[in-house]
């Protein structure tokens, strides 16, 4: 996908008054780009609208004005973008109990290496390559960012209803699978076919 540059962006002022709606048609968007892997692993599909809305986000948040801070924003999100044939997600391992998130973090630990989340398509599998840094010996972040490379008969699958598509994860006893709906998998199609 295109990279987002400072004039994708929406200034500042203008963000206030747009920010509600901007930020509904958002909620909308991850809506049909999040699903669910069993109760404590969500993935959202990326694209460049999610990015430029967290962009947009940080900038607000933090009140980014100078350029360069900007830009530093906008290469840290620019390098999530999925590349050509890539779909690109955010892997969320969701906890909110403090009495237990150490031990679900524990059984996690590892998660980022070796063949863990997979995706299949038709009769393919592949595996998501995860993003380095977010884990180390005896510790593993609760957010990850995933990389899949569908085959191109995957890609054929992905479009043809009939085939069936899931999303599947394999670790340390947490085993979940997650059918993909159409919906999810036409904003896949989107972004597969998106060049440069």
């Amino acid at each position: 996908m295109k990279a987002l540059t400072q004039q994708d962006l929406i200034p500042h002022d203008e963000y206030e008054r747009r920010r509600e709606t901007y930020r509904q048609a958002i909620i909308e968007l991850k809506r049909r780009r999040r699903i669910g892997l069993g109760e404590k692993i969500t993935l959202v599909f990326e694209n460049r609208e999610t990015l430029r809305f967290q962009i947009q986000e940080m900038i607000r948040v933090e009140r980014i004005f100078d350029p360069q801070k900007v830009q530093e924003e906008l290469d840290v999100y620019n390098a999530l973008l999925p590349a050509s044939g890539e779909l690109s997600a955010t892997l969320l391992i969701e906890l909110t109990d403090p009495d237990t998130m150490k031990q679900w973090l524990d059984l996690f630990m590892g998660l980022d290496h070796g063949q863990k989340v997979g995706l299949r398509a038709g009769g393919d599998v592949v595996y998501g390559e995860f993003e380095g840094g977010h884990s180390h010996d005896t510790k593993i972040s609760a957010v990850h960012f995933v990389r899949f490379r569908p085959t191109p008969a995957m890609v054929t699958a992905i479009g043809d209803q009939a085939a069936r598509v899931a999303l599947t994860v394999r670790h340390a006893g947490y085993e979940a699978e997650a059918e993909v709906p159409w919906v999810m998998r036409q904003e896949w199609l989107e972004d597969l076919s998106t060049v440069g």
